[in-house]
């Protein structure tokens, strides 16, 4: 018998800027028989003061994400930031550094601080694609749409999104296998103003995240990660029991200040193992 392949899910590399970030199961979409047991994300707002380095750096990156600079434009200097803020150098350096390490800015020498080009965010700002996971390993990627459809979001869902209550939300549920193998089942929501032609690409030739890395390039990103049971769809989609342990991640994407997408991956325990790596 054929061993059941194993996946290597590498987190995000991508900065947390809220706190208290969890993922919970949830009721987001009640309809017509019974209620769609989906995650969500939680943000509990922190209240200890920022230090004085994360206003700069705060004020900078809002500025940027409300385009007050084009990409390549050059933004003000260290001792404009000093001026402004009433701050040290040092810390203006530090704010200006985290950014540059986000891939939000680019710092030339002698010349000045510029803000990054927007594939340059995309590039920096790492999330990894299933498909092309699998695809490394030399083995057989497949995905089966179960739902694809344009919905009205729920309270719940639409305040993660950004949008009215009620307002239309696109909805798609897939599976993706390895080798035949379920691995991965993603259940995920759209902000249709993000990603118009959502509802129009072929998934089981393109993941959703590598086509939402097309069109709506990557800013930041929220990523939650547990350990719990599945719920009875998720099992049952899988092909596991609602017994068997997973490795669930939800995660929430944002490009230039406006939300994208929730998603919530779960994974059979059995089946996926999460590394990381790190260095002093």
């Amino acid at each position: 018998m054929p061993s059941t392949p194993r996946s290597r899910l590498r987190p995000s590399t991508v900065p947390f800027s809220a706190q208290g970030l969890r993922a919970y199961p949830s009721e987001l979409h009640a309809g017509g028989g019974g209620a769609q047991e989906n995650g969500a994300i939680q943000f509990a707002a922190s209240s200890a003061p920022r230090p004085p380095y994360a206003r700069v750096k705060q004020f900078l990156k809002d500025s940027l994400e409300a385009g007050r600079w084009a990409p390549g434009e050059q933004m003000p200097s260290e001792a404009d930031l000093v001026a402004q803020f009433g701050v040290s150098r040092m810390t203006v350096h530090r704010a200006l550094r985290e950014l540059q390490d986000a891939g939000l800015i680019t710092r030339l020498q002698g010349v000045g601080t510029f803000a990054a080009q927007l594939n340059r965010v995309s590039s920096t700002l790492t999330i990894n694609d299933i498909q092309e996971e699998i695809r490394r390993r030399g083995h057989r990627h497949d995905a089966s749409v179960h739902i694809q459809r344009a919905e009205a979001a729920p309270p719940a869902l639409a305040q993660r999104l950004g949008l009215d209550a009620g307002a239309t939300v696109f909805h798609t549920l897939i599976v993706h296998h390895e080798h035949g193998v379920p691995l991965q089942c993603e259940d995920r929501y759209v902000n249709p103003a993000c990603a118009p032609g959502y509802l129009d690409v072929d998934f089981t030739q393109m993941t959703p995240t590598h086509y939402l890395l097309d069109v709506a390039p990557l800013w930041e990103a929220h990523v939650a990660i547990e350990s719990a049971l599945p719920t009875a769809q998720e099992a049952r989609l899988l092909g596991i029991q609602r017994t068997d342990p997973c490795l669930i991640v939800v995660r929430g994407t944002v490009s230039r200040g406006m939300p994208v997408t929730l998603a919530r991956l779960v994974h059979p325990g059995s089946r996926y193992t999460l590394e990381s790596q790190f260095r002093p």
